[in-house]
């Protein structure tokens, strides 16, 4: 499932850039506008057109690296999450996630007009879930000082501790800037995404036999 994942991703990625010139105006239908999906939640409207971006911008990115770094992380961290609790369950943790991210960054920017995109939201479930199961896990992690980069072997739980810190800490920062002409990186959604991640994953693991190694 996970190089299943990775391969819509990337499916995706393609054929956005297939589009040439109408590129802007499929991201504004099918990524995710906080105000366009928060006017129509005070509206009471309730049907695809409101739900459709929220799956869709989980599978398009904004350009080759936030492609690549996304799809890093998720080979990273998504195949020992599937391998504990299964491929359905990945599945379903996984857009689960992603959902809860769209909606926490909607409710931090409700008047925003940007189109959101990428699948950051939905791999943070992904880190959330392996913060919890394997949180002694060894990670190879590149540590940069001033213009050298350290090498060093650190638990999971230190580094997606880290990386959960700057998000919130970033998130909390970005809450004074003015909504409508936000952009740049959707904190919320990944503060969100990582926490729906760490909640779903007790109940996903019920019944599954996970490998300790």
């Amino acid at each position: 499932m996970t190089l299943a994942l990775i391969g819509a991703n990337v499916v995706a990625f393609a054929y956005e850039l297939s589009l040439g010139s109408a590129l802007e105006g499929f991201l504004q239908e099918y990524g995710v506008v906080p105000a366009r999906i928060a006017g129509q939640w005070r509206a009471g409207a309730r049907g695809w057109s409101e739900l459709a971006p929220v799956l869709t911008a989980m599978f398009l990115h904004g350009g080759w690296l936030h492609l690549v770094l996304n799809l890093w992380f998720l080979w990273i961290f998504g195949d020992n999450v599937e391998d504990r609790i299964g491929h359905s369950r990945y599945l379903v943790l996984y857009l689960a996630a992603g959902t809860a991210a769209t909606l926490a960054h909607v409710i931090a920017n409700p008047t925003s007009t940007l189109p959101t995109v990428g699948a950051s939201g939905a791999i943070a479930g992904v880190l959330g879930a392996y913060f919890l199961a394997y949180p002694r896990a060894r990670v190879t992690t590149l540590i940069p000082i001033f213009v050298f980069i350290h090498v060093a072997v650190l638990p999971a739980w230190v580094v997606l501790g880290m990386w959960f810190a700057l998000q919130f800490l970033s998130g909390a920062l970005s809450l004074a800037t003015t909504q409508a002409s936000a952009g740049g990186v959707a904190w919320w959604a990944h503060i969100g995404g990582f926490a729906a991640g760490f909640l779903l994953m007790p109940v996903l693991m019920i019944g599954r036999r996970g490998r300790r190694r």
